[in-house]
């Protein structure tokens, strides 16, 4: 096992191994463009343009949005877009062994912004880096592989045992839904409009946030989890939020549903808290509250789901007069509550799926940073 006190274990830093570059491409620079060299973004693979801005293979950051500091490896002439860096490598260092480096890394230490996060070069530069050889480098390199294999392995088992629980609930929603919009075994097909009291969306303006206060939901509190999340919230005034519930009034029963960019997340309202909500979320009353799980469930439903198609290009959005038009297949009384308790059931099933797994993918990435951290100070076996 090499030390910090081995001789080879020479430690210069970042800057001393790669060089920055900067990318000027946009989408919209290149939307008409075409050729033989690819274009690579924050999510991958954008598309082919008529040039390139790299001739030979080189690694790219994601500098600006979402992802920040997440790190890609690239073939050479192709290029980037402008929300990410070039790190071209220099003479005499593997470019995998700076990426398992930079993987090391926490960006988040090198923040800024709050609207859109940011990194900058001139920040993380001076990170400590290990000045090897290159057959030290190639060692650790095969070991890290050898070991992120077998890791790998073990999310994707995780990730498939999640989906095939998904899969069996979204084929039971399909099954029980579809199959019975059609027969006559005194199942009846309503409009939404007709199921509730009210179907509106919530603020339209944007209000002044305090510290504390009424809680204000938007998209974010109700795509994490499985209900609708308290944490990270913003707060408007009592008197703000006694006028934004003239229009409103969310109360425990009621449906919200996701309507603008992450549309068609669908929650019950179970709780007695005060709050308010964003103009991205809409708003059910169901005449019958007793109804609003099973309801919840046929929104959920490839049936509704369908039925969501996105308006607009640049942000998916549902218009709530499409929303009132859409065609529910109401059960027999006794049907409901059978299948309300078996999709409960799965749907509990699915829930615990979904914490194990995250459970499990949080260990195993805090099992690739400690084995990357291992392996940058010298104690890789």
């Amino acid at each position: 096992m090499a030390s910090l006190k081995d001789p080879v274990w020479k430690y210069g830093v970042l800057e001393d191994v790669v060089t920055k570059g900067s990318s000027n491409i946009s989408l919209n620079k290149i939307k008409e463009d075409d050729g033989p060299f690819p274009v690579f973004g924050a999510k991958g693979y954008v598309q082919n343009a008529s040039f390139y801005q790299q001739e030979s293979d080189y690694l790219a950051i994601i500098k600006d949005g979402a992802g920040i500091g997440r790190v890609s490896e690239h073939p050479s002439k192709s290029s980037v877009l402008a929300t990410m860096q070039y790190l071209l490598p220099k003479e005499g260092f593997e470019i995998r062994f700076i990426k398992y480096f930079l993987e090391s890394i926490d960006f988040e230490e090198y923040r800024t912004g709050s609207t859109i996060p940011h990194i900058y070069f001139k920040d993380y530069k001076s990170a400590k880096f290990p000045l090897l050889p290159a057959l030290e480098q190639k060692r650790i390199i095969a070991k890290l592989d050898r070991v992120f294999v077998e890791i790998g392995k073990a999310k994707t088992n995780a990730e498939q045992n999640l989906n095939n629980a998904r899969e069996l609930f979204d084929s039971y929603l399909a099954k029980v839904f579809l199959l019975n919009t059609t027969k006559d075994n005194g199942w009846e097909v309503l409009k939404l409009k007709d199921l509730c009291e009210k179907i509106t969306d919530g603020v339209h303006k944007k209000p002044v946030y305090l510290d504390s206060g009424v809680p204000f939901l938007k998209i974010n509190n109700l795509t994490k989890g499985s209900g609708i999340s308290f944490e990270k919230l913003s707060y408007i005034s009592e008197e703000d939020h006694k006028e934004y519930c003239k229009r409103t009034n969310p109360e425990k029963g009621d449906i919200l549903i996701t309507k603008d960019g992450t549309i068609g997340v669908v929650r019950v309202i179970e709780t007695d808290i005060a709050f308010s909500i964003f103009v991205s979320l809409a708003l059910l009353k169901p005449i019958d509250k007793s109804m609003s799980v099973y309801l919840k469930f046929i929104l959920e439903s490839p049936l509704i789901q369908n039925q969501m198609k996105p308006k607009g290009v640049a942000l998916k959005h549902i218009y709530l007069r499409d929303l009132r038009e859409y065609s529910v297949p109401i059960a027999p009384e006794h049907e409901r509550l059978r299948i309300v308790n078996t999709l409960s059931s799965l749907s509990k099933e699915v829930d615990q799926l979904e914490e194990n797994y995250a459970a499990k993918v949080k260990a195993i990435d805090e099992l690739k940073q400690s084995i990357l951290q291992k392996a940058f100070n010298g104690e890789l076996t």
